[in-house]
């Protein structure tokens, strides 16, 4: 069930991101937010009916929560990420901050962690092989720095697609967009400096309150890999075809790569070659439903 449900609203989003480039004004703007609420649902809807209801609210809370409370003291403060504004065209707001926008962070949040997770051992078979051999230790200090450091570029390098598109729609703008990233004007490099800084914490924050449960992938998480090499290839699609954003287009291809491509040649290899992890037994997981 966990992965019908989830392959189900993955469908529904792509159908919708497909939709965005054939739509204009107040239409794209409410297709925007429809797409960040079926993304927010995607991805905690996951994780509870994988993993359970404690991973879904760590998720929540330092995703949504932490999301909204960053933006908040931006908005307020042009601290970590400069100064902006929104409009008005994302739906309410909550000092200052449109309340989706939180959502966006959850939503490839938790896909950027379980692909960092796939890359740095953590699918089941391995996972419970390296337990073995460290007396059931867990991941090494050296296998948790990489992990975080993929989640929070992973996750980060996102806006390098986001942002443009975003203000190119006039959703928000920069009040100082200097020093800007070659071809990206309107927008100042201390916002993605600003993304770095809040992934790193996000990520870092993310295991120690999920527990065990987050720190293995299985056949359940495809959903999630696919939304984000999904995210990754569609952007640069959408950015150097559709939305005349050649440069995002780059600079977000470039980002995204360090922790898409690995991730895409990782599951090649293990298509080819036979993935022992997707037989694995979940009993370990504590999620919801427990069914492939």
């Amino acid at each position: 069930m966990t992965r019908r449900i989830s392959w189900t609203l993955l469908a529904v989003l792509v159908l919708a991101q497909i939709c965005y480039p054939l739509t204009t004004g107040a239409t794209r703007a409410g297709l925007t937010v429809a797409t960040v609420v079926l993304g927010w649902l995607l991805s905690v809807g996951h994780a509870l009916l994988s993993r359970g209801p404690r991973v879904a609210a760590a998720l929540v809370a330092v995703a949504t929560g932490g999301g909204f409370a960053i933006e908040a003291i931006g908005v307020a403060t042009g601290v970590p990420f400069g100064s902006y504004d929104y409009s008005g065209e994302l739906g309410p707001k909550l000092a200052g901050v449109p309340l989706i926008i939180p959502l966006a962070w959850t939503w490839m949040a938790w896909p950027a962690w379980l692909a960092a997770v796939r890359l740095t051992g953590g699918n089941a078979t391995t996972a419970a092989d390296s337990a073995t051999t460290a007396g059931g230790s867990g991941p090494t200090v050296g296998r948790w720095v990489v992990r975080i450091a993929l989640a929070t570029v992973g996750l980060a390098a996102w806006d390098l697609f986001l942002d443009p598109q975003m203000v190119a729609e006039g959703y928000w703008v920069w009040r100082d967009a200097t020093p800007a990233l070659p071809g990206l004007a309107g927008i100042p490099v201390s916002n993605y400096l600003g993304w770095l800084l809040f992934a790193v914490l996000l990520m870092s924050a993310l295991r120690p309150l999920a527990g065990p449960a987050a720190e293995h992938t299985d056949r359940r998480d495809h959903p999630m890999v696919a939304l984000y090499l999904w995210t990754y290839f569609s952007s640069i699609l959408a950015h150097a075809v559709f939305l005349d954003l050649s440069a995002s287009a780059l600079w977000g291809a470039a980002g995204m790569s360090v922790t898409a491509v690995p991730l895409a040649v990782t599951l090649l290899r293990a298509r080819r070659g036979g993935d022992p992890g997707r037989e694995a037994h979940q009993s370990h997981r504590p999620g919801v439903d427990a069914t492939r």
